[in-house]
């Protein structure tokens, strides 16, 4: 028993009993409009809070996703950062706490990854959005399936007129169903499909502000059931019809792009990622 809360001693007590993970299985299940959970206070208050008062300058993230449809940084280069989110990484991806994500979700075999889509941060600054999307369903690298996506936000005294609220969509994208606060310790868990659209729109906020947060993604052996589906965006009903066509397009010549570099062997394809060259 010792080991099992050592393993998991970065996770607020109240959310891993089993009474807890019985309840947490029903909210996930009953969640609209797709499967999923919003736990405030997800890891102890002194990880979390330490995570904020060091969470690295949003200059220093080496991943710049800035196009039509985003505006945001990325990382995933622990060794960088100060030791708190190397340990929380280590925690949430753990054997322990991977069969915890199962028992909550229902999904068997959860697994996450080593890489940049394993574990890593977000960052936001003034104007920083992420148009409402898809996300894509597969690790080429590891040959898995992308099934969970968890989400935990470090943003302390956010006010709501900031805006950078979590947006779920119907999969019609006719209506928002949720809007989730990016509050700090708050942690969103959900069932990433083509049935999950989701973004959040362009933040206004002070010099010395950002939205961040701390991410993991869950995956599973490739078996029965799964249809490779890439990442794409998807216009929001109130977008106008320039956008709209020049999203679609773009979008397009996206997908088609990454085919032809699948086909010819290439496993890395984000070329956003400055890490890597």
């Amino acid at each position: 028993m010792e080991a099992t809360i050592d393993t998991m001693k970065h996770i607020n007590p109240k959310y891993t009993s089993e009474e807890a993970r019985t309840e947490l299985r029903k909210q996930f299940d009953a969640g609209h409009p797709c499967r999923h959970l919003v736990l405030d206070n997800f890891f102890d208050q002194a990880a979390a809070d330490q995570m904020f008062a060091s969470f690295p300058p949003l200059e220093s993230l080496n991943v710049k996703r800035k196009s039509l449809n985003e505006n945001k940084s990325e990382d995933y280069h622990f060794e960088r950062w100060d030791p708190i989110f190397g340990e929380v990484r280590d925690t949430v991806q753990s054997d322990e706490f991977a069969k915890y994500m199962s028992q909550i979700t229902g999904i068997e075999g959860l697994k996450t990854t080593p890489d940049s889509l394993g574990s890593g941060v977000h960052q936001g600054g003034q104007g920083s959005y992420v148009d409402v999307h898809i996300d894509v369903n597969y690790n080429p690298e590891t040959n898995l399936w992308r099934r969970i996506n968890l989400l935990v936000y470090l943003n302390k005294e956010w006010k709501d007129e900031y805006g950078g609220h979590l947006e779920l969509w119907d999969k019609e994208m006719k209506n928002c169903e949720q809007r989730v606060a990016p509050w700090h310790n708050r942690a969103v868990i959900f069932y990433t499909d083509e049935n999950s659209p989701h973004g959040y729109s362009k933040i206004d906020i002070p010099e010395g502000e950002s939205r961040k947060s701390f991410y993991t993604y869950f995956y599973t052996e490739v078996g029965e059931g799964f249809r490779y589906s890439d990442s794409r965006f998807v216009s929001r009903p109130d977008d106008n019809v320039v956008r709209k066509t020049a999203t679609s397009v773009k979008e397009a010549i996206k997908i088609n792009a990454k085919r032809v570099l699948k086909l010819l062997g290439v496993k890395s394809l984000d070329f956003q990622d400055k890490n890597k060259y």
